[in-house]
């Protein structure tokens, strides 16, 4: 019987649960501290309060995936992560303060030394529990007993590759080389243990729990793995060696056929229907927001330039997908044909044009840009589903059509109202390269959390106007 690995929540619980128990430590340190020695549960009020932020944790791990890749961190990347994790859990108790009306009731004071002993508290704890874990890997004697079968060509690389890890539930005790005889030799400090015609018998009178399988030798890895599993061994079967250049792997069954399937991002199914719900959201508010700017402006820009409130145009989204993308008008009606004469006036260096002063926006215009109020109509984009309330920005036509290669990968998202490019000074950067790198930065490293993230930002840049030409 094998033992499978914990996978989602479940693989963290650890780390949950004692992050849990930090933060319900530290408010009622700071509640102690506050209220001289006094006992935070006798307090009817605030013992609503610890309620509602273990609900508010729970609803953040949910959403953000805090703790994927924790073992992995090295101190400093732990101690930001414990950081942002706090302040959102801390954001969201404000929410709930300011949004019930309470937030008069409760000390300020207290709550702010919350968070700060709320971070040293689950910072110092994960620090601690890692090394616990660690400690037990490579103490523990329940590990599993493996043995590699490979052709000698690629045993070294099987041997490095799978136990290049200390940290694993497995030892691997000894090596069958299947097309030569090498037994009493060692490979990599490993015991060759058994040749193809000495294997099933070695099998037979010496304890091994698990046996892996190199996909890469011209030995019938099947009818083995069939005999071996009659045993009661447990097998893996590893299918031909693919370079760690490919990333984000994982096995997928299409048809007949087990395959390995790589992207710049996989997302799991609780990502993406999180990302769509807050998109729904998002937008049923943006549009409520859009619809009261029609009303202001549509007048004004039907005066400054007659002609249609909304401008369309056709814009390239996910992998090329074409879709109607919609703006308030901002310039005069003859826009696009002008842009010809202007485009030795481009500021960017590359497939995107941008310039400061441009003649062809009309006078209300350069406010509505200025404050991202000619973009609200998308949020019917984001609605429909041809957008997303982050991601990348959508090239016209014109625009997809000189790309590059190395181009297209910032259309294997959905387009977004706002992103990284965004949010980091948006007509202040002129090199379009940069753009396709942030554009590429985010898609690999995506995260619900960063899309909060950059939500926030955006929502500080369009009240500054920061960037913005």
């Amino acid at each position: 019987m094998y033992r499978k690995q914990a996978k989602s929540w479940a693989k963290h619980l650890d780390f949950t649960l004692l992050d849990l128990l930090c933060m319900v430590l530290a408010i009622i340190s700071a509640y102690w501290w506050r209220f001289d020695g006094h006992w935070i549960f006798h307090d009817p009020m605030w013992s609503r309060l610890v309620v509602v932020m273990v609900l508010i944790d729970v609803v953040v791990v949910f959403f953000t995936e805090s703790y994927t890749g924790v073992l992995r961190r090295n101190k400093y990347q732990e101690l930001r992560a414990t950081v942002e994790h706090c302040v959102i859990v801390f954001g969201g108790i404000l929410v709930y303060l300011y949004g019930t009306k309470q937030s008069f009731l409760y000390s300020r004071k207290l709550l702010f030394v919350y968070l700060i002993l709320s971070i040293c508290l689950e910072y110092g704890e994960r620090v601690l529990l890692k090394r616990f874990i660690r400690y037990n890997k490579l103490k523990d004697r329940n590990k599993t007993e493996m043995l590699v079968v490979a052709e000698g060509v690629n045993v070294e690389r099987c041997l490095q590759e799978i136990s290049h890890n200390r940290y694993t539930n497995y030892r691997v005790v000894g090596v069958v080389v299947v097309d030569k005889d090498m037994v009493g030799e060692e490979i990599q400090g490993v015991p060759v243990v058994a040749t193809a015609d000495t294997f099933m018998e070695y099998m037979r009178t010496n304890v091994v729990d698990e046996v892996f399988l190199d996909g890469n030798t011209r030995a019938s890895t099947e009818e083995l793995g069939r005999e071996l599993i009659e045993l009661g061994i447990t097998v893996h079967m590893a299918m031909i060696h693919i370079d760690k250049m490919l990333p984000n792997r994982l096995i997928e069954e299409y048809g007949n056929y087990i395959v390995v399937t790589s992207s710049m991002k996989i997302a799991s199914v609780k990502q993406l229907f999180i990302k769509r719900t807050m998109d729904i959201i998002g937008a049923l508010i943006g549009l409520v927001i859009a619809f009261v700017a029609f009303l202001i402006f549509a007048p004004i820009i039907k005066i400054q330039s007659p002609g249609p409130i909304f401008y369309k145009s056709v814009r390239i989204g996910r992998n090329g997908r074409r879709f109607n993308f919609y703006k308030f008008r901002s310039m005069y009606v003859d826009a696009d044909k002008k842009k010809e004469e202007l485009l030795e006036y481009n500021e960017m260096n590359g497939l995107m044009f941008k310039m400061e002063n441009d003649p062809r926006i009309i006078p209300i215009g350069h406010f509505m840009r200025k404050y991202s109020i000619d973009e609200l109509p998308q949020f019917w984009n984001v609605l429909v589903g041809d957008m997303s309330l982050v991601g990348t920005r959508p090239p016209t036509e014109e625009e997809f059509a000189q790309y590059e290669y190395h181009h297209k990968a910032r259309l294997g998202i959905k387009p977004g109202l706002t992103g990284m490019w965004q949010v980091s000074g948006r007509s202040d950067i002129t090199d379009f390269e940069q753009v396709v790198a942030m554009d590429t930065d985010y898609i690999s490293n995506w995260t619900i959390g960063l899309d909060i993230t950059l939500i926030l930002k955006t929502i500080g840049v369009v009240i500054t106007g920061k960037g913005s030409k």
